[in-house]
């Protein structure tokens, strides 16, 4: 029994030391929360009567866009029919706020003109009448060849394929169909039509300039741009009118197609895909509203992807997005589709900012006030219990390096934020670690009241001890557990942390307080001295000495 409890003294010490080294010398520590760090807060009501699952729904739509922008464990929580964003230590505040509650909409776009970077950086303004041959020339080149700039336009050549079966091959004369002639004045031709009113402007390259998203009208024709994963512009798209929204759409989903090979495949509703095969249509005849062949997939003023139709006319769940995507391309763009637009329009109802210095002050009044909370609990330990109370304090190290270590493990890895609520549940804590100490103290002290040696008395008063312990924390663990489950926000980080030193006080208790009273008070110094334990004298009833 000794050297098991030796073993389990020795082993619970070397996990608390090696833990706590370890994440000191990576540098790592708790991920603070918004009131400690610093960050903004917001309430969205919608606007109208809405259901759970739409409400679900935006949130889960709301957590994808808070994670693009790059938030560290953002809290994002339903509170009664409204949403309650946190975003802890968020830098560009505006954007973040602007981006959590704006109702986006998924639209599908014909491509007009593709428009290759060197020209996006043209000011067509600054271009005369006179170089209108040679431009043309340019102009030409990018819409003549049409093959090579709808492959250009998704860098992968994605395009719209009827499910399983191959896609038709494209054949040269749809680019007759789209383009003017060498010798044709560029005004005439489809793609380059709609110059503006301004005569010195170049046919075609009137439009280079981003539209605006305060601009991005559906009804209205656009210029916008798709961006890589750092958010660098890949192309350029002059886009006509939306011909549908994302709400043809039932489900999207990513799919392994061959050998490394992921595609998107799309299930539309009953009137979704009428409306689809109409935008179909278009392209794959390459008409006058489509002439490049290709539908761009816009949400929030980004194109996210403009795949070239390759069949006229679809079924239902016949639709895929094929080319060569990366597992997380195929399951981002499948994510686009699928959340791409709040099924509810939100408003803010309550927006607070928090400063970094509010925080930490807050912060430092919560440490301060647990240390003096600690130092006023150990004196009272030591004076009454002696070495047992070092015994306390030292289970209380334990339990506190084994919690900063597994804080810094999950905030590391899983994004688990320290919140001021979540200081005040692990200042509690330390009263339910204090009181199984406490418990077993006394059990021990009646039986030395009664005659029997503290040697003989210890492994009894142990066992009675901890049943009430167990009993003690697993009611603490059923509040936090019903804490955490029922309520949002704060009180969740205070029921979380509560619960995590609780159990962590069950592990000190048995594997490190019990084998060290149980080695001092078998010693061959300590055993026949009950006074340095706080405890009467065998021959002595009543309080200690």
């Amino acid at each position: 029994m000794r050297r098991n409890g030796l073993f389990s003294l020795i082993f619970i010490v070397v996990l608390a030391v090696a833990g706590l080294s370890a994440t000191v010398a990576s540098g790592s520590g708790p991920l603070l929360g918004l009131d400690l760090q610093g960050g903004v807060s917001v309430v969205l009501q919608p606007t109208e009567s809405t259901n759970d699952e739409s409400i679900g729904q935006a949130i889960e739509i709301i957590r994808q866009r808070v994670d693009g922008i790059g938030v560290a464990e953002p809290e994002i929580a339903r509170q009664g029919d409204a949403i309650v964003v946190q975003l802890p230590g968020v830098k560009d505040r505006e954007r973040a706020l602007e981006l959590v509650g704006q109702t986006a909409e998924l639209r599908f776009r014909p491509v007009l003109q593709v428009i290759p970077p060197e020209l996006a950086n043209l000011d067509p303004n600054d271009l005369q009448p006179e170089d209108t041959t040679s431009t043309t020339v340019a102009e030409d080149t990018s819409t003549t060849g049409d093959t090579s700039t709808t492959v250009a336009s998704d860098e992968t050549g994605h395009g719209l394929a009827p499910g399983e079966s191959a896609a038709p091959v494209q054949t040269d004369d749809t680019t007759t169909s789209t383009a003017a002639p060498a010798e044709d004045p560029a005004p005439e031709s489809p793609t380059t039509s709609a110059p503006g009113e301004d005569p010195t402007l170049i046919p075609g390259l009137e439009d280079l300039a981003l539209t605006d998203p305060d601009d991005d009208i559906a009804e209205d024709p656009v210029t916008l741009a798709e961006y890589d994963a750092d958010g660098n512009e890949v192309l350029r798209y002059k886009l006509g009118p939306t011909e549908a929204t994302g709400t043809i759409l039932s489900d999207a989903s990513a799919e392994l197609e061959g050998l490394g090979t992921w595609r998107v495949a799309v299930s539309l509703t009953g009137d979704g895909i009428d409306q689809f095969n109409v935008i179909a249509a278009e392209c794959f005849n390459r008409t006058a509203t489509c002439p490049t062949g290709q539908a761009a997939i816009v949400l929030d003023s980004k194109v996210e992807s403009a795949p070239t139709i390759q069949q006229p006319s679809f079924d239902r769940s016949g639709v895929s997005i094929t080319g060569e995507f990366s597992e997380s391309e195929a399951k981002d763009l499948a994510l686009v589709l699928r959340y791409g637009s709040l099924p509810v329009e939100l408003e803010p109802q309550q927006t607070q900012s928090i400063s970094a210095s509010l925080g930490q002050d807050a912060l430092d009044a919560g440490v301060t006030a647990g240390i003096i909370g600690l130092a006023l609990v150990a004196l009272y330990m030591i004076v009454y219990y002696r070495l047992l109370g070092v015994v306390a304090i030292l289970s209380l190290s334990i339990s506190a390096a084994l919690l900063w270590t597994l804080i810094a493990y999950l905030g590391e890895n899983q994004g688990l934020a320290l919140t001021l609520a979540g200081v005040t549940g692990i200042i509690v804590s330390i009263g339910v670690a204090v009181d199984s100490n406490v418990v077993f103290y006394e059990h021990l002290k009646e039986d030395a009241s009664r005659g029997r040696t503290l040697r003989t008395a210890i492994d009894g008063s142990f066992s009675s001890a901890f049943s009430t312990i167990v009993k003690a924390d697993v009611a603490s663990l059923i509040g936090a557990g019903i804490l955490y489950w029922l309520t949002v926000g704060p009180v969740r980080g205070f029921a979380l942390y509560l619960g995590l030193s609780t159990l962590l006080d069950l592990v000190a208790s048995y594997f490190f307080m019990r084998p060290l009273a149980l080695i001092l008070v078998k010693s061959e110094r300590l055993r026949d001295k009950p006074r340095w334990f706080g405890m009467p004298s065998p021959e002595t009833e009543g309080s200690p000495a």
